[in-house]
């Protein structure tokens, strides 16, 4: 597994970068030798708060992105939070292929096989909770950050009247406002 290292206001040690190394060869066990992992080093910019130290893990495998993102006030602590969470990830990935692989011999299973597999399917599953309707109106960005202030959400959909096309506003990690926009 090949490890590069990127950082953000942030200089790690080499004490550091021994440890990230050695826990995260632990995830080598999935992959193939020439597997590559970002690890993400970074300061501050998280909400007004600049004394918390983020870790970002991020492997691409078959074009499947697995990030896990650790903030705290402690980046050695950071690893140990983070490396479980996307070993789940890798273990997850790896569940949905094995299942799909198996679907195509489920016939020759016996009977409590393919339930347990029917199972299994039914547990990864996530559903729709809760579902809203409302009417978009047209506004400006501005207006539309103005009403992302007052619900206290952390996106607010609108009609943007100078492009006429639906927008998402969305709260950064560092505070800031994202936008995106549709095109039709």
């Amino acid at each position: 597994m090949k490890i590069e290292y990127l950082s953000k206001n942030y200089d790690p040690s080499d004490k550091l970068k021994t440890i990230i190394d050695k826990k995260v060869q632990k995830l080598d066990k999935f992959f193939e030798d020439d597997t590559r992992i970002k690890v993400g080093l970074k300061k501050g910019n998280t909400r007004n708060n600049s004394d918390l130290y983020t870790l970002e893990l991020t492997i691409v495998l078959d074009g499947v992105v697995m990030r896990a993102e650790v903030t705290s006030d402690n980046m050695y602590s950071n690893i140990d939070l983070a490396i479980p969470k996307l070993e789940k990830q890798i273990i997850r990935h790896h569940k949905k292929i094995e299942s799909k692989s198996k679907k195509f011999r489920v016939k020759g299973l016996p009977v409590e096989d393919e339930l347990l597999l029917e199972a299994e399917e039914a547990q990864e599953k996530k559903k729709l909770v809760r579902s809203k309707c409302y009417t978009l109106v047209p506004m400006s960005v501005d207006d539309a950050v103005d009403e992302l202030e007052l619900i206290g959400h952390n996106f607010y959909v609108f009609l943007n009247k100078t492009t006429d096309s639906i927008n998402v506003l969305y709260v950064r990690n560092d505070g800031n406002y994202g936008l995106i926009e549709t095109v039709v």
